[in-house]
């Protein structure tokens, strides 16, 4: 899709969220303090918007238990945020643009590249590099800039699904 691709605006197109939407999810139920809850969470930061389904952190926990929990979410965020590092720094295919692969694919590439991952960890061992922020030893993936016929047909056909005078004649 044409635009900024960022974590607010890919919400509206996540396949995570529109399953979620049309109950195409595994049935979850919990109950936390009390309440008592049919949906799945995702551990967010402050960015994102506040719908039930993020768990944010406490911005100033006050109290043991709250600095806790504040703690503990941040760990468990971080510690998802480095292991995709990790994939980026090691596998291109992970870096790349994925626009045009459908769920069952990338859900495909990725175990594999954590398959790989482990493999290589348990064969080689832990090298010792520790800082996957893909400097010297993996570098940048080179992105072709020609021109893609398809692609204009594809931002042709999202101009005439968005366009607001066909909305308002019909």
């Amino acid at each position: 899709m044409p635009g900024s691709l960022n974590d607010i605006n890919v919400l509206d197109r996540s396949p995570v969220f529109v399953s979620l939407a049309t109950g195409c999810t595994p049935p979850v139920n919990y109950t936390i303090n009390g309440n008592d809850y049919t949906m799945g969470y995702y551990l967010a930061d402050g960015i994102y918007l506040n719908w039930s389904t993020f768990v944010k952190t406490i911005p100033c926990p006050q109290g043991l238990k709250k600095k806790y929990f504040a703690a503990a979410q941040e760990s468990a965020r971080k510690d998802v945020e480095r292991a995709f590092r990790v994939l980026q720094a090691r596998f291109a295919i992970v870096r790349g643009p994925t626009h045009f692969w459908d769920e069952e694919t990338l859900s495909n590439i990725m175990k594999a590249c954590i398959i790989m991952h482990n493999m290589v960890i348990e064969d080689e061992g832990d090298i010792g590099n520790n800082d996957f922020d893909g400097s010297d030893a993996n570098p940048p993936v080179e992105v072709s800039h020609a021109h893609i016929p398809e692609m204009d047909e594809i931002i042709q056909s999202h101009y005439q699904i968005s366009d607001n005078a066909t909305h308002y004649q019909l």
